[in-house]
This record gives structure tokens, C-alpha cells and sequence, in this order.
């Protein structure tokens, strides 16, 4: 009996050992990354920027195509990843946010954030209120939000057939990817770590410049300044692979690009701001602010080389890191800091009032066209006759603006 066994058992061990191809172990790992990459790309391309914020239209074949994978890969629903980052997006950094460090801790985001969404999945109101116009389709009813787990089983299949027992391991990975990657770093450290190229109203960052090992979701905080651009990348030294595959899907005839973010324009210096300097600094004012806070940074260091007596290194950190924030962002605690700061540095406390004089002309809703024209005239000419380069170079530009 043992003649009988002992080939069968000699083969069990065998296909353990290599599955059907027998690949090596550096082969093996390549199919790991390339395998989880897709799952970002269908997460960043499909659920994100398609699904979630409409920044683009994708043909019905890398729909299905991504939503099949989505379902292996992650047995994540559509209509509810996408109403639970929409909801992300209208609650941010509440206690309504579905994941925000800033409210429930950057260690319970992390580590739970999946766990986080499932729970949030569960909530129907959520469901009802942010999953519209997500597919609804026969095999989205009947397979994929019927059958989540079944997916991840055919994963797990495919993959110990393919590689043996070492196909566990690889399938471990893949069943973590998202989980760590979008769930942990970029729900977690996107909104609390980071560097910001914008002063969006929430606490996003953007993790790296370079957009490659999550998609391109390294770049959260132009994500969130420009929620329904299909590009996330904005700085010449910035750069997002998921927009890299939607111009390839483009170039294709397989998608179509309908917002990206917003470039401002100049024209010649007009002799006053008028209505249509208003127009383009309303509809780029987070690109406006972003060069005030360059402007206002480099004052800031001028005062500090001029000043005879330095304040304490404390105040100095607090100058650096807090003047050109909008007053409500500047923590409690660094706020005393500030105002020393501000009282030792003249030209960059003016830089300061100014800044937010400026803030007001789209905050102020109960003002007319009109006012706030002659308000920005005004704010020009302040800022012209103030003595300060920085404040007067950055007013006649301003002055040159055309959307």
C-alpha cells in the first residue's frame, strides 16, 4: 500500500513546495508587487478619483476590470468605499469623519483603520446618503456585495495553486495591502504628518512628493485642496502614477478627464484690481495663498537677520512654523509664541493682518460683487503703500491675474 502512497504524498509535497510553476522566490516577490500595485491602481483610479469625487469617466471595460479585482483583491463594495470617503470629505476632522487621527488618534487610525470601515460600512444612513450613483448592476447585487468573502477565497486559491504553500504568504500581503497603505498611512499619517502645499481647511499632508507606492495617494493634502481634480500631483517636483495610467487609459479611449486642479493665469498689470481679479483669486485663492505664504516666510527670515536682539529660539520655531497658517489652524498652546513673534517682527506681522484682510474678501459671504471688488482695491493699495517689496510685488501681480 505504501508503493501507492508514497508517490502520492512525494507529488502533495512537491506542488507545495512549487505549485503549478515553480517559480523562484525573486519571481515570486515580483508577482507580490505587481499584484498589490494593481490593487491601488483600482483603488486610486476606480473607487477614488472615479467612483468617489467623478474626476474622471472610465470606459465599462477597466470598470468591470477593477471591480472584479477589487472584489479578489480586497472584497471592498463600491457604494460603500465610496460613501465612506465622501462622508470623510464633508465631516473632516469631526467627530463625524469616519477615520480622522486628528479626533480619534493617530494609533487608532493606523492600526484599526480597516477595522474603522467595516464599521462604518454597516452604517446605513451612511450608505444612503453618500452611495449615490454607485453601480447597482446584476453581478454588483448578486456577486459582489453578496459574496465578499468568496472573492478573497479565489485569491487565496489562485495563488496556492500558482506558488504552493508559499501562495498563503503572498495572498497574507495582499489581504494587508490596502488595509496598511490606504487605511493606516494614508487615512493615518495623510492627515498628520507631512509636509502642505496648501492651507486646505482640514489637516491633510501630503506624505511624499513622489506618488508611486500608493498611487499617488502620498499627495493628500493637493487631494484635499482639489478634491475632484483626476491629477494630484501640482508642484513641477510632484509626481502621481495613478495620473501616469489615467493618460495612458485616455490616450486609449478608455477614460475621460473632466476636472483637474486649476491654473492661475496673468495678463498685463491692470491699472486697479477689478471684478475680474476678484473672479481669479476667488477661483485660485488656495494657489494665491500658497505664494502669500512664500512671501510672507521670506519677510519673516528678513526680520529675523535684521532684528539687533533675537527673540528665544522658541518664538523663532513658532514664526517659522505658524505665521503664514491661518489664525484658527495655530495650536492654543503656540499662540502666546506667535504674538511675541509677531510683536518682534514688524514687516512680517503686517504681512500677517494683510493676509487675513485678504482671507476675508471669499469668507465674507455677506457682502455684494461689488463691495468686495472695491474691498480688494482697496487691500491692493494697502498693500502698495506699505513699504514692504514682498507686499507691494505680490499686489501687482495680483493685479495681473485672469483666472
Amino acid at each position: 500500500m505504501n508503493e501507492f502512497l508514497l508517490p502520492g504524498l512525494e507529488s502533495l509535497l512537491n506542488f507545495l513546495d512549487q505549485g503549478l510553476l515553480g517559480w523562484s522566490g525573486w519571481a515570486i516577490f515580483a508577482y507580490t508587487l505587481i499584484t498589490t500595485h494593481i490593487t491601488i491602481a483600482a483603488v486610486t483610479i476606480y473607487l477614488h478619483r472615479h467612483q468617489a469625487h467623478r474626476a474622471l469617466e472610465l470606459h465599462a471595460l477597466p470598470s468591470h476590470f477593477f471591480r472584479f479585482w477589487l472584489w479578489i483583491a480586497t472584497g471592498m463594495q463600491t457604494k460603500a468605499w465610496a460613501a465612506i470617503h465622501r462622508k470623510h470629505h464633508a465631516k473632516c476632522e469631526t467627530d463625524e469623519d469616519p477615520h480622522s487621527p486628528q479626533t480619534r488618534g493617530l494609533d487608532e487610525v493606523f492600526w484599526r483603520g480597516a477595522e474603522l470601515y467595516r464599521v462604518e460600512a454597516k452604517n446605513n444612513e451612511t450608505l444612503s446618503k453618500y452611495g449615490h450613483g454607485t453601480p447597482d448592476d446584476w453581478v454588483e447585487r448578486h456577486v459582489y456585495t453578496r459574496f465578499p468573502w468568496q472573492g478573497l477565497g479565489l485569491m487565496l486559491i489562485i495563488n496556492v495553486a500558482l506558488f504552493g504553500a508559499i501562495g498563503l504568504t503572498v495572498w497574507a500581503v495582499q489581504m494587508m495591502w490596502i488595509p496598511v497603505t490606504a487605511a493606516g498611512i494614508i487615512n493615518g499619517v495623510g492627515h498628520y504628518w507631512g509636509y502642505r502645499n496648501f492651507e486646505a481647511h482640514d489637516a491633510s499632508t501630503n506624505i511624499s512628493p513622489w506618488g508611486i507606492l500608493i498611487g499617488g495617494e502620498e499627495l493628500h493634502n493637493n487631494h484635499h485642496t482639489y478634491p475632484t481634480s483626476a491629477k494630484l500631483s501640482v508642484k513641477p517636483y510632484e509626481f502621481d502614477i495613478g495620473w501616469m495610467y489615467i493618460r495612458i487609459l485616455s490616450a486609449l479611449g478608455l477614460a475621460r478627464v473632466k476636472k483637474t486642479p486649476p491654473k492661475l493665469a496673468y495678463g498685463d498689470i491692470q491699472p486697479v484690481a477689478d471684478e475680474k481679479t476678484l473672479e481669479a483669486l476667488i477661483a485660485n485663492r488656495y494657489e494665491v495663498m500658497a505664494s502669500y505664504a512664500r512671501q510672507l516666510r521670506a519677510a519673516c527670515r528678513q526680520d529675523i537677520q535684521s532684528l539687533q536682539q533675537r527673540p528665544t529660539e522658541a518664538v523663532l520655531r513658532a514664526a517659522r512654523r505658524w505665521m503664514h497658517r491661518d489664525l484658527e489652524k495655530i495650536p492654543a498652546s503656540d499662540l502666546n509664541l506667535v504674538a511675541q513673534a509677531r510683536a518682534a517682527l514688524p514687516q512680517a506681522d503686517t504681512m500677517v493682518r494683510m493676509r487675513e484682510e485678504l482671507r476675508q474678501l471669499w469668507l465674507s459671504t455677506h457682502r455684494s460683487r461689488d463691495q468686495l471688488a472695491a474691498d480688494l482695491q482697496t487691500w491692493c493699495r494697502q498693500a502698495e503703500g506699505s513699504g514692504i517689496a514682498a507686499l507691494r510685488d505680490f499686489s501687482m501681480r495680483l493685479r495681473a491675474a485672469r483666472g
